[in-house]
């Protein structure tokens, strides 16, 4: 692309999806700013990743690092955008950027909506997710789970918290609580090895006769399953405690039960039954009800977009135009749309989880942004470049007036030398993070000065 044709794109998030849509805009040339809630680049793949998974997250970070060292992309990290932040939509807007994309993620948490949820040692399973990857906020406060822990969920963030709990909380059970039943599991065979020496076999095999007659109803024969179950059970990692790991399944949880203390002393569980739905099958409730001992619950029911961030929002998820375009991705599933008016919101386009929460995790959210980028170019062919110069200028101008406190690639590079420093040095779960923005900010600062 000539110089003269390169527009300025404003990513705000700066996690998989965001940095896939910088990515593919900054090789068209463009001049891509990225405007990011947390100090540190990365979203999902930074904070939602499980810790131990040095591998798969150095290969993330390192094509990140590359890309925020390219001469057309600049970083502003612990920018917060919303009504009351560091900048507004609006701020956004007067910028005169070509497009503003946001990849912000899902940063609200659904309602759980069962009686009794507000009991201490109810918790979202994104909180706990946080908690253990050190997500400033989150990292440094208190996570109590007691010795029993009931997870509302039998996906991959079930797997990860449950290998938190087993192998670094050392909690004596974990049970995963299922609407459905063993056939319609969803995490995946290989995440399942990182807590599989710690199953319960016996329990497993007695929560299968309790619900065998309810399987074959649907045509599953319960040992079948079974067997198909336990047989994912191989290269288990190596057992580092004697918790016990199972399963209670058909079952959906109605209420909360909580002591003289407001603390969680267990569940009220409803019997459920399979009933075939097309190809696949529902719950459907007995109305027969049962209490189940814990002292902790962590309910992994998806997450929602955060409506403070100013964009068009319903039902969780924000407005994306209604008006299908018909090109290959389609315009619409990516453009910010305003009902009020009946109109797409000009330049404004969403990505990711900020797009459709909770929809798969990192390489989903790479190839949403990698459609919304398509579709972000054909919208900069029929616009007027910007100057990438007075865009900055007016930012910086922007952050003085808000006290705002943004961190560039160079104090990541200061952080990143600081925090290598001190591998090995405290509890953190693969590499060494600090969990509080105001120490990260001061080292940033010395290191810069």
């Amino acid at each position: 692309m000539n110089a003269t044709n390169a527009q300025v794109i404003i990513v705000v998030g700066a996690g998989p999806a965001g940095m896939a849509v910088a990515s593919s805009l900054a090789k068209a040339g463009h001049e891509v700013i990225v405007l990011n809630r947390d100090i540190k680049f990365g979203g999902l793949a930074e904070y939602g990743i499980f810790p131990a998974k040095l591998k798969l997250r150095g290969g993330l970070k390192k094509q990140y690092w590359d890309l925020l060292q390219q001469p057309n992309v600049h970083y502003f990290g612990n920018i917060t955008i919303g009504n009351g932040n560091d900048l507004t939509v609006e701020d956004l807007r007067g910028l005169g950027a070509g497009a503003i994309v946001f990849s912000s993620g899902a940063q609200g948490t659904k309602s759980i909506g069962v009686e009794g949820d507000s009991a201490h040692g109810v918790f979202h399973a994104k909180d706990v997710v946080f908690h253990f990857n050190r997500l400033p906020g989150y990292g440094d406060r208190p996570f109590e789970m007691g010795k029993h822990v009931a997870i509302i969920g039998v996906g991959d963030v079930m797997v990860d918290i449950s290998r938190w709990l087993i192998n670094y909380k050392k909690v004596e059970r974990v049970t995963a609580i299922a609407r459905r039943g063993p056939v319609e599991r969803k995490y995946n065979p290989k995440e399942i090895r990182s807590v599989c020496s710690n199953m319960d076999l016996d329990g497993i095999a007695t929560e299968f006769l309790r619900i065998k007659d309810r399987l074959a109803a649907v045509g599953q024969n319960a040992d079948d399953v079974r067997k198909g179950l336990t047989e994912e059970f191989t290269k288990c990692a190596p057992k580092v405690s004697d918790a016990k790991m199972g399963f209670q399944f058909l079952a959906s949880p109605k209420r909360i039960l909580a002591d003289g203390h407001n603390q969680v002393r267990g569940l009220e569980l409803e019997e459920n039954k399979l009933e075939p739905k097309g190809d696949d099958t529902a719950a459907v409730g007995l109305k027969q009800y049962y209490e189940f001992p814990c002292d902790s619950v962590v309910f992994a029911v998806g997450d929602k977009v955060d409506p403070s961030l100013g964009l068009p929002y319903k039902n969780g998820v924000f407005v994306t135009n209604p008006n299908k375009t018909g090109n290959d991705p389609d315009d619409a599933l990516f453009q910010a749309y305003d009902e009020t008016t009946n109109q797409v919101i000009d330049g404004v386009f969403l990505a990711g989880w900020a797009r459709k929460a909770s929809e798969g995790l990192v390489g989903v959210a790479k190839r949403d942004g990698d459609w919304c980028a398509e579709v972000v170019s054909r919208y900069l062919a029929t616009k007027v470049p910007a100057n990438v110069t007075a865009v900055l200028d007016t930012l910086a101008t922007l952050f003085k007036a808000r006290k705002s406190d943004p961190v560039d690639v160079k104090g990541l590079h200061v952080l990143q030398s600081v925090e290598k420093q001190r591998q090995g040095e405290t509890d953190c779960i693969g590499e060494f993070k600090y969990a509080s923005t105001h120490e990260m900010l001061e080292l940033v600062k010395k290191g810069k000065a």
